[in-house]
């Protein structure tokens, strides 16, 4: 097994809710003093002398769990099928500037196989939930009622959006309730975005079975309106032999879930036909999954980012990495003619366990149609000036058993502390220019997402040695390598409680979670 364990050795003198609360009672100073540094020599060797002993301890923890669910064999289910387009949500107003329409989370069963029925929950019955499109400026209204057997919220990620309609763990419907999200998208907003149950230790598994789908804001200044669009929204799923939804292994906790089958648009391995220059919009809802895309016999275009088109376009000569909640808009134009396969390439992000090697996985293919070049446009918009930072605050991501833990033995920590929803960890003053150091000090890849603003990169750091950005560009998630630091620069425009968070749904529910009070 490879060494990617970071796991401080805890002290059989100390375990359990004991190490819990002492952590949650430990300031950053006073838990270097108690257990040290990730990145120190000392805590190096350390490591390196208890790295047998921790396996052992994980290994034993795995193999007292409950026997593995077998899964469905990949094979089982269609692929080839044209890609499906995404059910739009109906917008029931007739007032120009304003977009209003009903979801239900329910439950409802789907026929993946003559054989095989699933159940899952869904937006409107829809896997993935509808699509939403609005444009920059409208008011949006959207009354959600939770017909599932928990409570629940909805997240409107990405949209910059009141504290209170943006569907924060505190903010649950509960079940057999409804409730009505209100807000104005601000001009200039124009951005591939998405929805998501925020709910209290619950969206692991909402999203398992099947809660998400994409909120598309539109301008209508669109540099590149004239280019046919496609939608990519990638998830993936995870069954047993009897076509359940399968429950998170000690695995999938540590490392964040990854399905066996990995989804476009809800179909397994379609088949996509790009005719002509094409804008495609896509989404990583993935859980845990990190895709790595690569689009052979194409140009292809980096022009938007999670917060919308970026100032200009950037040609891609390797592969697209998005690491889960990311997205990113691409124009694609084909080369030549003929079938490639889309594929995600391996990437090693450092899992916990005893995992296999990372593989290149196939996720659909590509039917081309040769095109001539394309002149895109040298500017696609001008990004918002935030000007000098006036204040500056510091995460830090760590990792560490808890062998009490049931959900993988593990505890994930920002500032050495477990998300609480009664505390607030941090605060901000509206307006104010601030800039964030966000230290990932671990050994596997975890990415950072925060409620409410959207931040440009200022510099990416390992090893001490520090890089800007390879280019410009409006983010609300970006990933952090091992023991990499990444200073960003950000504002929050409107009061209220924020999330910050790593994205890998499995993380946030087992720690790694913080709260904003922006006042």
């Amino acid at each position: 097994m490879k060494r990617r364990i970071f796991l401080l050795n805890i002290t059989t003198a100390i375990s359990g809710l004991a190490v819990t609360k002492a952590f949650a009672k430990m300031d950053h100073s006073s838990m270097s003093d108690t257990m040290c540094a990730i990145n120190s020599d000392e805590c190096q060797k350390e490591d390196s002398m208890h790295h047998e002993h921790m396996n052992m301890n994980m290994n034993m923890n795995m193999s007292n769990n409950k026997t593995p669910q077998k899964l469905l064999a990949t094979s089982a289910l269609p692929q080839g099928q044209d890609l499906p387009e995404l059910v739009r949500l109906k917008n029931t107003s007739d007032k120009q500037g304003t977009f209003e329409a009903n979801l239900e989370a329910k439950p409802v069963k789907i026929k993946l196989t003559p054989e095989l029925t699933t159940e899952f929950w869904a937006y409107n019955g829809n896997i993935p939930g509808p699509a939403i499109e609005a444009f920059e400026g409208d008011k949006v209204k959207i009354t959600v009622k939770n017909s599932i057997p928990q409570a629940t919220t909805v997240h409107w990620h990405g949209l910059l959006i009141p504290s209170n309609q943006d569907g924060n763990p505190q903010d649950e419907i509960p079940a057999g309730s409804s409730r009505t999200y209100e807000f104005t998208i601000p001009e200039g907003n124009a951005g591939t975005y998405w929805y998501h149950p925020h709910g209290h230790e619950t969206v692991a598994e909402q999203v398992a079975r099947g809660l998400a789908g994409i909120f598309i804001v539109r301008s209508k200044k669109d540099p590149l309106a004239s280019l046919p669009e496609q939608n990519w929204f990638f998830s993936d799923l995870k069954l047993t032999d009897k076509g359940e939804i399968a429950d998170n292994s000690m695995v999938d906790w540590m490392n964040g879930r990854e399905g066996q089958f990995v989804l476009i648009n809800g179909a397994y391995r379609p088949k996509i036909t790009v005719k002509s220059a094409t804008r495609v919009r896509i989404w990583n809802a993935c859980s845990g999954r990190y895709l790595n895309l690569s689009i052979p016999n194409c140009d292809v275009y980096l022009v938007g980012t999670d917060g919308g088109l970026m100032p200009k376009p950037i040609q891609l000569n390797s592969p697209l990495l998005l690491s889960p909640a990311e997205r990113a808009e691409l124009v694609i134009v084909p080369k030549q003619s003929g079938t490639v396969y889309l594929q995600s390439i391996g990437y090693d992000r450092g899992k916990m366990g005893n995992v296999p090697p990372e593989q290149d996985i196939i996720l659909g293919e590509l039917v081309l149609t040769e095109s001539s070049s394309i002149a895109l446009p040298s500017t696609l918009r001008e990004l918002p000036k935030l000007g000098h930072a006036t204040a500056h605050k510091t995460l830090e991501y760590t990792e560490v058993m808890d062998m009490k833990e049931p959900r993988g033995g593990m505890l994930f920590l920002i500032n050495g502390k477990r998300h609480d929803m009664q505390r607030i960890d941090l605060e901000s003053n509206i307006h104010e220019v601030e800039e964030w150091t966000i230290f990932n000090n671990s050994h596997m890849d975890h990415n950072f997402h925060i409620h409410g603003a959207q931040f440009t990169t200022v510099s990416h750091e390992v090893d001490g040695k520090k890089n800007p950005p390879k280019y410009e560009a409006l983010k609300d998630t970006i990933n952090l390598r091992p023991y990499e630091k990444i200073t960003i620069k950000i504002q929050q425009n409107m009061p209220g409680l924020r999330m910050y968070h790593c994205h890998i749904i499995e993380h946030e529910t087992l720690g790694m979670m913080g709260q904003l009070m922006v006042k």
